[in-house]
Formats: structure tokens, sequence, C-alpha cells
């Protein structure tokens, strides 16, 4: 049995919780989640205990491998709606900035245009420090949001315009990101 399966999510006051058919929906004062559930996989919920349980129907491979999915996502609900996510992000490069315009986060990562990326609803941007000052300050901004897939997935979008590059450390990386650097070409000075 999968031991992450077996373990019950613990629903904190405040959150809300109901089961549909196939659906779970999870609720709070700020978000709502709601998560598309497999026959294999029961969910029953005791609201006297504050208690979630994530049951399979049989031992099969197929089965198995949902239970502690399933479960892994339910908790992942249930901690976005009561406390959030965040992930945070650092511009390195001379000039490099963001700005936020309406709906669209512009970055300034030197290439001929800035490019432009629609935020998602219910994502949030927190900027810190809107320009890079030389190569020692970066530019800084943390996501957030309840969904912890659509916080990543927008991280995740946002880095891949310009991943840091391995010699100068330049680019979009993620705040706990080791950029592993490499050693430029050394000219010897012959005679």
């Amino acid at each position: 049995m999968s031991r992450i399966g077996k373990k019950p999510v613990k629903v904190p006051q405040g959150v809300k919780v109901e089961l549909n058919n196939n659906q779970i929906i999870i609720s709070g004062s700020t978000a709502t989640l709601s998560l598309d559930l497999r026959p294999e996989v029961k969910v029953q919920y005791d609201s006297n205990a504050g208690q979630i349980r994530v049951t399979r129907s049989s031992d099969e491979r197929f089965p198995r491998s949902l239970h502690g999915t399933i479960r892994a996502l339910i908790a992942n609900m249930v901690e976005g709606i009561s406390k959030g996510f965040q992930k945070g992000i650092r511009i390195y490069g001379t000039g490099y900035g963001l700005k936020i315009q309406g709906q669209n986060l512009i970055l300034t990562v030197g290439f001929a245009k800035p490019a432009l990326i629609p935020i998602p609803p219910g994502i949030k941007i927190d900027i810190k420090t809107p320009n890079t000052r030389g190569n020692e300050v970066p530019a800084e901004f943390t996501i957030s949001g309840a969904d912890k897939c659509g916080v990543g997935q927008f991280a995740a979008a946002i880095r891949a315009v310009r991943p840091p590059e391995p010699y100068l450390g330049k680019g979009i990386r993620y705040v706990d990101e080791i950029v592993k650097r490499k050693v430029g070409k050394a000219f010897a000075s012959g005679a």
C-alpha cells in the first residue's frame, strides 16, 4: 500500500470541501480549486474529523500509481487554499528588468523587443527590485498563488524566456537555483 496514499489530509478551519460525482472542489476565502477524479480512486471526506482519505479500488498497477498522486494533489490544493505557494525569481544582466502593464508581464532581457507574457488568473506578482544594477544587484520578484501547478508552470515559462548562461551567469533563474559557471577560453600570449 502507498505510504503517502494512506496518510489522511488534514483540512484546516475556513477551508470547504465538496465532493461531486467525479470531482473534488476545495474552496477558501481567496480561491477555489477543483480536481477531476479517476474511477480507480475513491475520496472520502469526514467533516467531523476534518480529514480527507484516499483509497484505491484494487491492488493492480494503475490504481496503485494513482493512489499517492491523487492524495498529494489534494494535499497541495488544501495547502494552496490555506497558505498559498510562492516562487522567487531573479534576473541577472546589465540593463535587464521587468514591469507589469495591465495583465501582462514585460521582460527586458537583452532582446531587440521586450518579451510579453500574459499573467494567468489567480497569479500575483510582487516586484521587489524592478531593474538590475550592474551584475551584482539582480532584478527580483515573487510569483504567488493558490495553485501549485499554476505557480510552477508560470515560473517555468518566465525562466524559459532567457535561461541563465554558464559563462557570465546572465539570464533568469529561480532564487534557490545554483548555476554552474564555466571558465572562458584563456588566451595565451605567445611571441
